[in-house]
């Protein structure tokens, strides 16, 4: 279980270059296997998952208490589900970078740096996902928790189009039109083309 322990306005939070910079130094890990920003266990996470030339990149709202050789159960459906669906390698991304376990934890109010360094991680791992990076929207109704999120998601939605991202979805979507959470997919699941931006305008 991870609760915040402040707002992160409140701390010192590495901006992605500087997380990225250091990435794989803090050792605990195989950094040949694992990507991971920053790479320290903190209130917040850029970016966690493995490397490869294919990667799947899912998306959900917040992270939770993975990490490196340590996925919780979400993690490691979404490795099976990419894995299964031809990919070598999956990242997991959030729409918002706040650790929170329970996403009732999330801070109320959205902490702009926090996510414009999520947007420069975004913009990294598409630059680096290959021709017409795979994005697998999966966050479930969590997206109802917070406000801010459908404009965080928006923003991404933008950065996607500059990068030529194309969106799936995996699973039956709920009857609001969410996408499905992963955790309770079959391991066969595969993905369905979504219209990412449609859905911001319909469903949230």
């Amino acid at each position: 279980m991870h609760i915040p322990s402040a707002p992160t306005a409140a701390q010192h939070i590495l901006s992605f270059d500087e997380a990225m910079a250091r990435s794989g130094q803090s050792g605990g890990y195989d950094a040949e296997k694992w990507l991971y920003v920053p790479d320290f266990y903190a209130d917040y996470r850029y970016i966690l998952g493995t490397r490869g030339d294919r990667p799947l990149i899912c998306i959900g709202i917040n992270p939770s208490t993975a990490a490196p050789d340590d996925l919780d159960p979400t993690l490691k459906s979404v490795q099976r589900i990419a894995l299964a669906n031809g990919f070598d390698s999956f990242i997991m991304f959030n729409v918002y970078a706040q650790r929170a376990t329970r996403p009732a934890d999330m801070e109320r109010e959205l902490n702009p740096a926090l996510h414009r360094e999520n947007m420069a991680a975004f913009a990294w791992v598409l630059a680096h996902g290959g021709p017409s990076p795979a994005v697998w929207a999966a966050w479930g109704n969590i997206i109802e928790q917070r406000g801010y999120l459908k404009d965080c998601l928006q923003d991404m939605i933008g950065v996607g189009q500059r990068y030529g991202a194309v969106w799936y979805t995996a699973g039956a979507r709920s009857k609001r039109g969410h996408p499905h959470h992963p955790l309770y997919l079959r391991a066969d699941s595969t993905l369905d083309r979504f219209d990412a931006a449609a859905y911001c305008d319909s469903c949230l």
